[in-house]
């Protein structure tokens, strides 16, 4: 068994945007100064709160994007009109300053959702499957750092590990009910994991918008960089899905630990 060359660039490719520097870096690049400026600067029961609205945002995006997309695998993404719209809505909320997040924040993962969908229907994913819908949702979790990675495997594996089985059990429950939260603990289990660790690409961006001198311009950018950032994660996650499913997921790790 092995792939083909245009396989391994894809592979090669996949590799590099999942493990190139996360977002934290690129928005600290953009506005020229530590992020650490803004952490202090976010209110002081943000941490308490970060779940329940990525949770919420989470989940009103996949009501809104995620279930009604039209499953036409193989068509061809839509990526700069996505990037267009999520930058209107990041110039709103970056017009009312930090105060405006809760709002922007559930239109923005709306319309990113959609995006990630779009990538995954043009790399030959059926939307119509509950796992690949599901998988659009973990692509939210991936590019962000948790006390529990290490250098011992790439921090894209590490996380699909740390999903696997709540996928699963949340795959299967839409499969058998469609997407109704009552009663689904693994659904709702799932979408906590995932806005734990998109929680903390969400807390990245706000202690940006939470420097004084962040405004309406600034919010639509690094609204851009935020939509930017995903659209990396998902294309690498679904040349991988991909792969995975013309060959197998143990051999494709095997050859993505290689690269």
């Amino acid at each position: 068994m092995k792939l083909t060359e245009p396989e391994l660039t894809d592979l090669k490719k996949a590799k590099d945007l999942l493990e190139n520097p996360g977002l934290a870096a690129k928005i600290t690049n953009y506005i020229g100064m530590p992020l650490e400026k803004g952490f202090e600067l976010l209110p002081k029961n943000w941490n308490s709160k970060i779940v329940e609205l990525t949770h919420k945002a989470i989940t009103k995006s996949t009501d809104a994007a995620l279930f009604t997309m039209k499953n036409k695998p193989g068509e061809k993404s839509s990526n700069i009109w996505h990037k267009a719209t999520v930058a209107i809505s990041g110039g709103a909320g970056g017009f009312f300053g930090f105060a405006g997040l809760a709002v922007e924040l559930p239109v923005s993962t709306t319309i990113m959702m959609r995006s990630i969908a779009d990538i995954a229907r043009s790399e030959n994913q059926n939307l119509d499957n509950a796992e690949t819908k599901l998988a659009c949702v973990e692509v939210l979790a991936l590019g962000g750092k948790s006390e529990s990675d290490d250098g011992t495997e790439s921090g894209y594996y590490i996380t699909r590990a740390l999903l696997a089985q709540q996928l699963t059990m949340a795959a299967e429950h839409i499969a058998k009910n469609g997407l109704t939260k009552e009663g689904a603990p693994a659904l709702v289990k799932f979408f906590t994991t995932v806005a734990s660790r998109f929680g903390i690409q969400v807390t990245e961006k706000a202690a940006a918008q939470a420097v004084p001198v962040i405004g309406a311009a600034t919010g639509a950018a690094l609204n851009l960089l935020f939509i930017d950032h995903f659209q990396d994660m998902a294309r690498g996650h679904f040349i991988v899905k991909r792969l995975e499913k013309k060959y197998s997921p143990e051999f494709i790790k095997k050859e993505y630990a290689s690269l």
